[in-house]
């Protein structure tokens, strides 16, 4: 086992308690029927260990152009890592046996209608990345010392299904990371000390 992943895995196990804090869960007016969800969070294996984002195409008819993990929709059979596994390989070709799962991460519920689990995983930070046109426009990767200091979240309000919500937006070499992506790596900064996770 990697250094990376034995840290990950000891700050993951410690801090189940946490609980929603940098979640916001949106039950109370979430488009029915609620369906289950996954996403994976791929971090780097490497002294400066980072977080592999996508780009969403404006081609899609939800939420175009947005930053995100790969992820999406349980299949049949499927539980949450297993969604996750899938999605990663058809949206960036990241074979499943590449990635070591840390754990799962607080499941909540979106506004678009899900009840979404962050899997937390990591893989080389050499592992060849071949993106699905179809899905993803771009991807790029963020240090983990950037986007979980509390220090780069900026607080925003917007309004959506009509109702004002607070959101949380962070910004890297041009990249605008906000909405659910950036509210699980706020989450994912009350559960991992990133300064533990960065070698010198």
């Amino acid at each position: 086992m990697s250094a990376l992943f034995d840290a990950l895995r000891a700050q993951f196990d410690a801090t189940g308690h946490v609980g929603y804090r940098g979640l916001r869960d949106d039950s109370d007016f979430a488009r029915q029927p609620i369906r289950e969800a996954a996403v994976l969070i791929p971090i780097t294996d490497r002294a400066q260990p980072g977080v592999l984002l996508t780009q969403r195409p404006e081609t899609m008819a939800k939420h175009p152009g947005q930053i995100a993990f790969p992820g999406g929709k349980w299949e049949d059979g499927e539980d949450a890592v297993a969604a996750a596994l899938r999605e990663a390989e058809e949206e960036l070709a990241i074979p499943p046996s590449e990635v070591r799962i840390v754990g799962a991460a607080q499941s909540f519920v979106t506004g678009t209608g899900f009840n979404l689990t962050p899997v937390l995983g990591v893989v080389r930070h050499d592992l060849p990345i071949t993106p699905d046109p179809r899905e993803v426009d771009g991807w790029f990767e963020a240090p983990l010392s950037h986007v979980l200091d509390r220090a780069n979240h900026k607080e925003k309000i917007g309004i959506f299904l009509g109702n004002e919500r607070p959101y949380i937006e962070i910004d890297w070499q041009g990249w605008r990371i906000w909405g659910i992506t950036a509210g699980i790596l706020a989450h994912l900064s009350y559960r991992l000390d990133w300064k533990d996770l960065v070698t010198p």
